[in-house]
């Protein structure tokens, strides 16, 4: 006797439902993602790691802007009224 019937395939449904229970089942799809996702980061980590620490790298090397004189500054900020005005 086979499982070639649908009635077989539902009375089997039911029981694995009955046995292990709706939200267990619904979490089924999420661990697995979780767990397949944490071993491609186990897969690539050292690739990741090496790629954030020489962007990090290039970020430590940039030169901030110069600062604007006080001069300058002032006159800025007399323009901008004028022109709201």
């Amino acid at each position: 006797m086979g499982f070639d019937s649908i009635w077989h395939w539902l009375l089997l449904l039911v029981i694995v439902l009955l046995i292990f229970g709706t939200k267990k089942i619904g979490n089924i799809g999420s661990d697995l993602g979780n767990a397949v996702r944490g071993f491609k980061k186990a897969m690539h980590g050292d690739e990741n790691e090496k790629a954030k620490e020489s962007q990090q790298a290039k970020e430590q090397l940039r030169a901030d802007p110069p600062a604007a004189s006080s001069a300058n500054a002032t006159q800025e900020q007399q323009r901008d009224s004028h022109e709201s005005k």
